[in-house]
């Protein structure tokens, strides 16, 4: 994923859609983007790898993107696909425009926080997201992303020019595109199967980490990922 100074919006974009929120209930939807690891990666051209290449530079200022049509509605939130099309990402630990901060070279994991209004009074671009009951959070394996201030891979390059709304510039209109639509076919990322987490409410069994329940829902919360191309 490149990351600029000036602030790169992500391409794939990420949206989810969700289910089981209580419609009258109000909500937050915001994103954070936390670290893989603690390593620092480098890309290996002759086998066309990611290898570690040290240890993970210092942390960044956390940042968090709120989606903009927070707070809302459970039935608003569940009647539309949610999508994070306007997050940016950076490498300006200076940054003052409200954009991810994030290190080049390193692995990193998007995570979407449902998070009741109630909860959300210490919600801020600049704080962690807050803990507690009413906030759940989701991620999934396959937005795993490398960070780069320049693509690393000549057909991930192409692959990103011609399916990016915003990188018309750098098209050939002329280029002949069969080769380019077998490459998009092989790559595993380009149409993925729709993945659903559901985390039921079990009396007697804790949960831990990201996957506490929210109280008062009608029935489980659901969020699919549509990692968007």
């Amino acid at each position: 994923m490149i990351i600029t100074k000036a602030g790169r919006r992500m391409f794939p974009a990420m949206r989810v859609k969700i289910s089981g929120l209580d419609p009258h209930q109000q909500y937050y939807i915001a994103m954070d983007i936390v670290p893989v690891d603690n390593k620092r990666y480098r890309y290996v051209y002759h086998s066309s790898k990611w290898m570690v290449a040290g240890n993970a530079d210092s942390p960044v200022p956390p940042r968090v993107y709120i989606h903009p049509d927070s707070p809302a509605s459970g039935e608003t939130w569940m009647r539309q696909v949610i999508s994070f099309d306007k997050l940016k990402l950076t490498n300006n630990e200076l940054d003052d425009q409200g954009h991810i901060i994030l290190h080049s070279m390193h692995k990193y994991q998007p995570r979407v926080h449902v998070i009741r209004k109630d909860c959300g009074d210490d919600l801020s671009p600049i704080k962690p997201i807050p803990s507690g009951e009413g906030v759940k959070a989701f991620s999934f394996p396959e937005t795993v992303f490398t960070t780069v201030t320049a693509y690393q891979n000549q057909q991930i390059t192409r692959l990103k020019i011609d399916r990016n709304p915003f990188a018309k510039g750098f098209r050939d209109s002329g280029r002949n595109r069969m080769g380019l639509e077998a490459l998009v076919e092989s790559y595993a990322f380009w149409r993925p199967s729709l993945r659903t987490l559901t985390f039921e409410d079990i009396p007697g069994i804790p949960k831990q980490g990201d996957f506490k329940t929210l109280k008062n829902l009608h029935s489980p919360l659901k969020l699919s990922n549509c990692w968007s191309t």
